[in-house]
This record gives C-alpha cells, sequence and structure tokens, in this order.
C-alpha cells in the first residue's frame, strides 16, 4: 500500500495551494487561525468565491456541475483550505444533502435544488435530531400526513445548526407508523420561508447562537419535495450520515489546530516544559495516526479496492482529537483561558489593552479558549454518539 503522493497529486496540490493564497481574503484567514467569530456574511462570501470557481461542490461529479475530482484530490483541496485559514464549507448543503439528491432525488428535484447549492448562495439546514429523538434517530416523531399532492409537517426539531441563517431545511419526518421505526420514515425537503415554520434560538453557556429549535405547525408542503419513495427515508437517511461522520473527523482542522496549539503553548511560555510537550507529543502521533488511517482509505478506494466502512471509526477518533487540543490550549492559556468576555470574540480586540492591564497575559489568542472548549464537549454526541458509534465499527468492522 502506497501512502505517498504522486508527482500528478503533488501538482494538484500546488495548484489548489496557489489558488486559494490568491482568493482566500485575509480578513477571513485571520478569523479562521484565530478562532475568533465569523459571521453568516464571512461563511457565505468564502462559499461564493469557492462557487463561481465550481469547487464549493468539491466532492461532486462532473454530471451535477462538480470538478470530477477523484479522493486524493478531494483530500488535497480540504487539507489545502484548512491549512490556509480557510472558514469550514457549512456542509449541509453541498456535503450532505447534495449527494442524497443526486442518488435518490428525481431529475426536476436535482435541476431545481442543486445549482442554488454549487453556487453557495441557498443555506440549507439539517432537520435530523428531536427532543428525545438523538442518536436513535429511528424513534423521530415529527409527522408528515398526506393530503392530496402535499404533505402536511407537524413536529419539532432541535440542534439544528446556524438554523436561523436557513433558507431550506431537509428533515426526516415519521409517514407511518406501521412496521419497525425505520420503516415509517421519509425524507422531505421543507422551505423555512413556509407559514408555520418557527425557528427559536438555544443560546450556548459561551453566549454564542450557534443552535435552535425549529417547530413545524401545519406546514404545508408539496409533495413533490419528497425525495424518492415515502417510507424509505431511512436508507437516504444512512447514506447522509456517511458523509456527515466522515466530515467531523476532519484531520486536516486538527492539523491546523496542532499548530494553532504549539502557537498558544510558545506564547504562553509553556512550550518548553517537558511535560507539556509530551502531552503535544502524543496528540501529534494521534493525528499523525488518523491522516494515516484516511491515507488509507484514500489508496484502497484509489486502486480500486473496496475500503472498510469506517465512517464512525474516523468520527470517534476525530472528535477525540478535537476535544483534546482544546483541552491542551486551555492548559496552556492557564487561569488566563477563564474569563469570557463576547467582544473578545471580534477581530482585533486586545483585553489586556482594553482593560488599561487589569487582565495581564489575557491577549486576544485566550478570548476564545474557553468558549472552543465547552463546544467542542458535543462532538463525542453529535453526528450519532461515540458510544454508539463503537457499538457500530463493533458490528460492521470486527464482526462482533
Amino acid at each position: 500500500m502506497d501512502l505517498n503522493f504522486t508527482p500528478e497529486e503533488l501538482a494538484f496540490r500546488q495548484e489548489i495551494h496557489d489558488w486559494v493564497a490568491a482568493n482566500l481574503p485575509a480578513d477571513l484567514s485571520h478569523k479562521v487561525l484565530h478562532s475568533l467569530r465569523l459571521t453568516r456574511d464571512d461563511m457565505q462570501r468564502w462559499a461564493r468565491i469557492l462557487g463561481a470557481k465550481g469547487w464549493l461542490g468539491y466532492g461532486w461529479p462532473q454530471q451535477f456541475g462538480g470538478p470530477g475530482w477523484n479522493a486524493v484530490q478531494k483530500h488535497l483541496f480540504e487539507e489545502e483550505c484548512a491549512l490556509a485559514g480557510a472558514p469550514r464549507i457549512v456542509p449541509f448543503g453541498p456535503v450532505m444533502v447534495a449527494p442524497v439528491i443526486m442518488a435518490f432525488g428525481s431529475p426536476e428535484q436535482q435541476k431545481r435544488f442543486l445549482p442554488g447549492i454549487a453556487s453557495g448562495e441557498v443555506w440549507w439546514s439539517q432537520g435530523y435530531s428531536e427532543p428525545g429523538s438523538g442518536s436513535d434517530l429511528a424513534s423521530v416523531k415529527t409527522r408528515a400526513e398526506r393530503q392530496g399532492n402535499t404533505y402536511i409537517v407537524n413536529g419539532q426539531k432541535t440542534w439544528t445548526t446556524l438554523g436561523q441563517y436557513g433558507e431550506w431545511i431537509f428533515c426526516l419526518v415519521r409517514t407511518s407508523t406501521e412496521g419497525k421505526p425505520q420503516t415509517g420514515i421519509s425524507f422531505l425537503l421543507i422551505d423555512m420561508k413556509s407559514p408555520g415554520v418557527t425557528v427559536r434560538p438555544i443560546i450556548m453557556l459561551d453566549g454564542e447562537h450557534e443552535v435552535n429549535e425549529v417547530f413545524f405547525d401545519n406546514v404545508v408542503v408539496p409533495a413533490e419535495n419528497l425525495v424518492g419513495e415515502e417510507n424509505k427515508g431511512w436508507t437516504y437517511a444512512k447514506h447522509l450520515l456517511a458523509h456527515e461522520r466522515t466530515n467531523i473527523a476532519d484531520v486536516n482542522r486538527a492539523k491546523r489546530e496542532l499548530e494553532r496549539l504549539k502557537r498558544v503553548a510558545k506564547t504562553e511560555g509553556v512550550y518548553d516544559d517537558p511535560r507539556f510537550r509530551d502531552q503535544i507529543a502524543l496528540l501529534e502521533v494521534d493525528v499523525v495516526a488518523l491522516e494515516m488511517l484516511v491515507l488509507r482509505v484514500l489508496s484502497a478506494e484509489k486502486s480500486g479496492k473496496q475500503s472498510l466502512d469506517i465512517a464512525g471509526l474516523l468520527k470517534i477518533r476525530g472528535s477525540e482529537i478535537q476535544q483534546r487540543y482544546t483541552e491542551l490550549m486551555m492548559q496552556a492559556a492557564g487561569p488566563y483561558s477563564v474569563p469570557f468576555m463576547l467582544e473578545a470574540m471580534e477581530a482585533g480586540w486586545q483585553g489586556d489593552a482594553a482593560l488599561g492591564g487589569a487582565w495581564p497575559g489575557g491577549a486576544a489568542h485566550c478570548a476564545p479558549l474557553a468558549g472552543t472548549y465547552f463546544n467542542y464537549r458535543k462532538t463525542t454526541i453529535y453526528g450519532g454518539s461515540n458510544e454508539v458509534q463503537r457499538n457500530i465499527v463493533s458490528q460492521t468492522v470486527l464482526g462482533a
């Protein structure tokens, strides 16, 4: 198994590197590399830049307007964007719902929805989790009743990431209560401007508005917005979740944040502490091991071999690594990572200067650390909790 990149792949990487360097706005890169707040306009601006180049749907085949890159090229694109400090592509449209529409949607749905996703003009949200239905998605209760050429949708979704910006939402809805729970679920595309759709914010511990509750009160949805067949949505959901869990692993972001951890440690004067350096080394070994696992999968795909179904394994290790580097950044900054000031999340703000030295050492790089640490407690839960993923890995990979 050859895990080295070919000369052609290295040339491709250089092409991506040069294009990103020339087109990524410096203010966006600054915010990402320093973990400062990104606005909707920030995320949408980068999405439109990629869309104009035809690269927002970088994983799409050419028949649907994508570049038709292979698995290695997609990996190199993700890595160069991450290392340059590009905002992470909001995955709900181009990475999650688009592959479902390509695989199971009608030609009319493909023509209607894919162009807006590819251009970055339409913001999609995900309607999966409900109160009491998180990792156990088969228990969803949001109901869609067929009435002629429409569905009437009633229910509630929760933890809808960035749903306050959503223009469309893809939802798992219950269309039947007969048989196994999985057999009565359908996959529905809903216009969030429809009467009866209410988005209510969930303000998190760090004061950020990242997630939401979404309520459906007699929402009328055209039956033509049903993807595939009625009661077959569980099959489509599993197809989407494989993309989500691989996306959560995000080894390229881990490599970028590892370098940020080293910068924080050097600035705070703990990089030369042998015990702290040991912890950084252990994390770096884990990041390299995760990267090698990703490259093994890419090598198998490139050679035409069937790769293992390890989306769950990637999610487990990737999410644990994300939690670990946020912990070490907190430890590096010590007590200066504890104070949380909302103003400090804005680019260019310097806590120690604004407070007249009352917060000595509390430079801007310390400001996001506590909020990021608490936020990343979620990574081992969303996308299917790691406990559930271990059960899946034991059954599908290990055959236990």
